[in-house]
């Protein structure tokens, strides 16, 4: 009716005086209009901006090589992305390295969502190397002498590995063992007094509220600081570079002693102190960022 003319101008009564003289809404006739038409098949939209260098097909390929030259396992799409601009020079969006890992399930199997509620809501990195360390310790089950024991002690600036021990038992002597091994690498003496303007964060296990470890601390010159009961984000830092010892060098091993548990943390600490990069830093190794930190002219 609408496209009907008429007869005294000659022109199209159109649909806005026709939906007026029988009190029908517009929208109602657009809606049944739009209901009677077949659908067509649209295609996906083309991809705006200019063409990046590398297709989908050929930056799938070079992710997949990384991952699989890569020392280290369920390596996420960030490091991917630092990896590919960095090593390779790869220009290219975080996001479309994330989109083609999803689309073809590479992303790491240890992501998980991240929790609303937060204990802790500062900050444990220190600005300068050598001003606040983190320690804590672990256990490993072997076939031939049970559990054994890991402790480690980890430089907050950088996330560095600085000193390791793999021993039988726990004990508060033990404890000690990563700390006098940092010492002796970062500050060249473990007497008296040596480690003036450190502090140590710590848990509350038996090993670190023992006297001889808190005396021995306090002989070198450490200022002991403990992190809150049951809450294991105040040592956070130590916390993450076990977990990623455990998922990198641990997991799914069989050790038979004390010995062969040694020599996996040690070849995980050499790897992961000049090869694991850490976003924090910008994506740079835990001794790039040293080096960058100690020597300016090397920034």
């Amino acid at each position: 009716m609408s496209r009907e003319r008429s007869a005294a101008t000659g022109r199209p009564y159109g649909i806005q005086r026709v939906c007026a003289a029988w009190d029908v809404a517009r929208s109602t006739v657009y809606l049944r209009r739009k209901r009677s038409t077949p659908p067509t098949a649209v295609g996906p939209a083309p991809r705006r901006g200019p063409r990046p260098p590398l297709s989908d097909d050929e930056l799938l390929a070079r992710i997949r090589a990384y991952l699989q030259a890569s020392p280290f396992a369920g390596e996420g799409h960030r490091k991917v992305f630092a990896h590919l601009k960095i090593v390779e020079g790869i220009r290219t969006s975080r996001n479309r390295v994330r989109r083609l890992m999803r689309e073809n399930s590479l992303l790491s199997p240890y992501r998980r969502p991240s929790e609303n509620e937060r204990a802790h809501d500062g900050s444990l990195a220190a600005t300068l190397p050598n001003r606040l360390w983190g320690t804590d310790g672990f256990r490993v089950q072997t076939v031939e002498e049970g559990w054994v024991w890991g402790f480690i002690a980890v430089d907050h600036f950088n996330s560095e590995c600085v000193g390791y021990h793999v021993c039988k038992e726990g004990t508060r002597f033990n404890a000690l063992e990563p700390i006098r091994m940092g010492l002796e690498a970062c500050f060249g003496s473990v007497g008296r007094g040596a480690a003036l303007g450190l502090t140590l964060r710590m848990d509350h296990g038996c090993q670190y509220t023992s006297d001889h470890f808190l005396h021995q601390i306090a002989y070198w010159g450490i200022t002991r600081s403990f992190a809150f009961v049951s809450q294991p984000q105040g040592n956070g830092i130590a916390e993450r570079f076990i977990k990623t010892l455990k998922q990198q060098s641990l997991y799914g091993r069989i050790f038979r002693n004390t010995q062969e548990v040694h020599q996996a943390v040690s070849a995980f600490v050499q790897q992961y102190n000049n090869h694991w990069r850490i976003e924090r830093l910008g994506f740079l190794t835990p001794a790039e960022a040293r080096t960058q930190v100690l020597t300016p002219e090397a920034a």
